[in-house]
């Protein structure tokens, strides 16, 4: 991944004439373009788009730069900015309309995330295996207000095609689940092992992943740099589980090599 002589995991010598910059995958293909470029290259600023944040969410860890959230039909874009009056809600979208409710809330000025993974699929007409982008349990992410959730669920055109995923580990004053948000420090995680885009992230069942410990694990090298979890083994392969609270799927890393991984202590208990 990093080339002969910066090799995955390993130390890498300083050269002034190369340094490591982060270009979206090919969505194509489902190749991730972690790579090295020469210095007097020019910077694709649409890969970075935003500056960094510090969310008091986080617990004083500083956001990597989110990217926006942008309409595929008109282009409008919408910035993330922490607020304390906003949560991450998680809704959950009629299959197939995961992209136009996503278009819809962005062009309303709602900040949105669609986390997307690469799955295999039969071609009817060929018959062939082909890898496709699909939403990540079939939800979409939304930091909004309470009110504003209320809106797009129960009382909008959108109504139609969401609902809550509610929190099935929590029960309000009247014995209910209350709709599941999410803590800004889990939801960066999600974020950016999706945004990589890399054809070997998954989507797994935390509920059936047998997991080699209860440690959490921190990667200290390579594009997934700083993600922490759990190790499993999945594929036959040694990979790193993300998972949010709440949710019964998780996601996992591509291939880590031991030597990149730093155990950090116990996961906590939901």
């Amino acid at each position: 991944m990093w080339g002969k002589k910066y090799r995955f995991g390993q130390k890498r010598l300083f050269d002034p004439n190369l340094f490591p910059i982060f270009a979206p995958a090919n969505t194509d293909t489902g190749i991730s373009c972690w790579r090295y470029m020469k210095y007097n290259r020019p910077l694709d600023m649409n890969a970075l788009d935003n500056a960094n944040i510090k969310d008091e969410n986080c617990s004083g860890f500083v956001s990597f730069a989110i990217p926006e959230a942008k309409s595929s039909k008109t282009g409008v874009s919408v910035r993330y900015v922490p607020c304390e009056d906003k949560a991450w809600y998680v809704l959950r979208i009629k299959y197939g309309q995961a992209q136009t409710v996503a278009d819809t809330l962005i062009e309303d000025g709602t900040y949105v995330y669609l986390a997307k993974v690469w799955k295999d699929i039969i071609n009817k007409e060929t018959g062939k295996k082909q890898r496709k982008l699909f939403p990540f349990m079939n939800l979409l992410f939304a930091y909004m207000t309470e009110q504003e959730a209320e809106k797009y669920v129960r009382h909008s055109k959108m109504s139609q095609y969401t609902t809550y995923y509610y929190n099935h580990f929590v029960t309000d004053k009247d014995g209910h689940n209350p709709p599941l948000t999410v803590r800004s420090k889990d939801m960066e995680p999600l974020v950016r092992v999706t945004a990589l885009l890399d054809e070997h992230v998954m989507e797994i069942d935390t509920n059936t992943c047998r997991f080699l410990s209860n440690d959490l694990v921190r990667i200290n090298d390579g594009p997934f740099k700083d993600i922490t979890g759990r190790v499993a083994r999945i594929a036959g392969q040694r990979r790193v589980v993300i998972t949010i609270k709440g949710l019964q799927s998780g996601l996992t890393t591509a291939y880590i090599p031991s030597y990149c991984l730093e155990k950090v202590g116990k996961e906590e208990s939901v």
